[in-house]
């Protein structure tokens, strides 16, 4: 299998690499010699590093896409500029994928491009899945829904185009549970706000299992939330991550502070979105990790 992959020295790209060491790949990267460093534990000569799409005329000779370049949302606060890096570095990276596929006789058979359960916005407690359709003005639904607009239209008779609406990734080492577990094995964690609002979580393992099981799968398509069938509140999965630690459990963060801090971002920790794996499941794929208990048992373990 030949594939294309964007973002693949990045926080999810990395676990994926891993599993292509038989397959040639073409990684787009935009520091060549800090990816081949980044990769070399499993470069076996089977990956092509570019720097430019254009390098490419078209996809030709290519089985599949898989799009995870993105400047990262929650690391500054949301200023014009850096809205303007976070949209760009989704959309155009898309946009110029989709000509190339446009371009090719033989184009690829799957595209599978990122997106986020940010394009849910709000929907306190109430589960929903995939067929609730949403359009409200907050800046993460405008990301992810232009972002998959833009993918979609790769989508014919030969391409099919599955979206990753992606959930709180865990992973010990990376994301959010990187930053998160320093202060909670001092035992200052704690729930943010009412701790209310739900957390569509993901454990690594089976966000890898989940794209790889939609790349191997003819008849997928469309939008997949990628996360556990079982999310939990904020403050629930703060009880139950000092539990893990052995650690108390009594500290707060108030919602005015990380206003304060994080400016307009602070939405991403405060939206609750309920979501449910619906499609994934219906398509056949079995979780790993359907519950959080065991899945930070299983993280914690190997972090040690």
């Amino acid at each position: 299998m030949k594939i294309l992959i964007t973002g693949g020295t990045g926080f999810i790209g990395r676990e994926l690499m891993k599993h292509f060491t038989t397959y040639d790949v073409v990684l787009l990267t935009r520091n060549i010699q800090r990816a081949k460093e980044a990769l070399k534990h499993i470069d076996h000569g089977n990956i092509h590093y570019i720097s430019s799409l254009s390098e490419l005329l078209d996809l030709n000779g290519f089985d599949a896409v898989i799009n995870l370049a993105g400047e990262p949302i929650v690391d500054r606060r949301w200023s014009r500029k850096q809205k303007e890096v976070i949209c760009n570095s989704r959309w155009e990276t898309t946009e110029k994928i989709v000509d190339l596929i446009h371009a090719s006789a033989q184009p690829p058979s799957v595209f599978i491009s990122g997106s986020a359960v940010g394009y849910y916005g709000n929907q306190e407690s109430h589960p929903f899945d995939e067929s609730l359709h949403v359009n409200q003005p907050k800046f993460p639904h405008l990301v992810c829904s232009t972002w998959e607009q833009i993918a979609k239209r790769a989508r014919t008779d030969t391409t099919r185009v599955c979206l990753l609406r992606t959930g709180i990734v865990l992973k010990a080492d990376g994301g959010a549970m990187k930053k998160m577990l320093p202060p909670y094995r001092l035992g200052l964690g704690g729930p943010i706000g009412s701790g209310q609002q739900y957390m569509p979580w993901i454990h690594i393992q089976d966000m890898i299992r989940g794209i790889l099981y939609l790349l191997k799968t003819p008849h997928a398509h469309g939008e997949f939330n990628l996360c556990a069938p079982h999310p939990v509140t904020n403050k629930h999965f703060s009880k139950q991550l000092a539990k893990s630690l052995k650690r108390p459990h009594f500290l707060f963060t108030p919602k005015w502070v990380l206003k304060l801090a994080l400016g307009e971002s602070s939405v991403l920790l405060f939206d609750s979105a309920r979501a449910k794996p619906k499609k994934l499941t219906e398509l056949g794929f079995q979780f790993n990790f359907s519950r959080l208990e065991p899945a930070l048992k299983n993280l914690l373990h190997h972090s040690q």
